[in-house]
């Protein structure tokens, strides 16, 4: 079939080196499809939710808490889940200081759709948020902008080299108190898309992280291009992390512990609306 022919596939997601590693058997045309051909745009999560409002992109990255906002436009996928199983999203400070000190502080927070800031709301209602951008965060509570920052991505693992104490890490805090992972992140496909291309679509999604697991070195070697300061070792940890058998397919825990997420934001009115999350295969 000519190429010209394929559907084109509009695919966004974040260039950060879990993603990278995800999307690696695409990106570079190992995995090909007689159906569609993904054509990859980056951005940073905020503004993908946000793009993802509008129903911009075919295939996209959203958090978890975006979905209620999205979910008339875009099903959640099986593959593709960032998921924090016993870690996640940390509360960092320049000085020691206990969870229940956070109250009424001002904490940077890297944009008000990541699940990462609907978990620290239900953790900690109280707090002015101070919003940065994600690589941001360290240095405005090192500045004094914010008295303690909310940190996703590669700084959970670098926090330590300038010196800062965490606070709380809201993976461990949300396992040990419901027993279940923690969903972050999840790529999301358009519902007006035809059911085939949808269907092709969530296949290679699967096929490329599968891929990835099944060559982690080189995979490993092509993300690396997107690990902001880290060396090998510690994306490679990074990439162990949030690139695990519940992104390969999400199973039957993570459509109970999304729920579960989504209806607490919900009742604590942070969520609008109560939706059923609804995973396309």
């Amino acid at each position: 079939m000519e190429e010209t022919s394929l559907r084109e596939i509009v695919c966004a997601h974040s260039p950060d080196s879990d993603d990278a590693y995800m999307f690696y058997a695409l990106a570079t045309r190992k995995l090909r499809s007689p159906l569609v051909n993904f054509v990859h745009q980056l951005s940073d999560i905020q503004l993908l939710n946000q793009k993802a409002m509008e129903g911009v992109y075919d295939l996209t990255a959203i958090s978890y808490h975006a979905y209620p906002y999205v979910a008339d436009k875009y099903q959640l996928m099986a593959a593709g889940s960032s998921i924090g199983d016993g870690y996640g999203p940390m509360i960092v400070a320049m000085s020691p200081m206990s969870p229940d000190d956070l109250k009424g502080k001002r904490i940077a927070v890297p944009g008000k759709m990541t699940t990462a800031y609907l978990t620290l709301k239900i953790f900690q209602p109280d707090f002015i948020e101070v919003v940065v951008p994600f690589d941001k965060i360290l240095d405005a509570v090192e500045e004094g902008s914010a008295d303690a920052g909310l940190v996703i991505h590669e700084a959970q693992l670098t926090y330590g080299r300038g010196g800062f104490h965490k606070i709380i890490d809201l993976g461990v805090w949300w396992k040990k108190l419901y027993d279940l992972p923690l969903p972050l992140g999840a790529n999301a496909i358009l519902r007006s898309l035809p059911e085939d291309i949808k269907s092709e679509c969530c296949r290679l999604m699967k096929a490329s992280i599968q891929y990835a697991i099944d060559n982690k070195e080189e995979a490993l070697n092509y993300a690396m291009q997107f690990a902001r300061d880290m060396e090998q070792p510690l994306a490679e940890k990074f990439v162990g992390m949030y690139v695990n058998h519940y992104t390969v397919d999400c199973g039957e825990v993570i459509p109970v512990a999304a729920q579960k997420l989504l209806d607490m934001g919900h009742d604590l009115g942070l969520i609008p609306n109560r939706v059923k999350v609804e995973f396309a295969r």
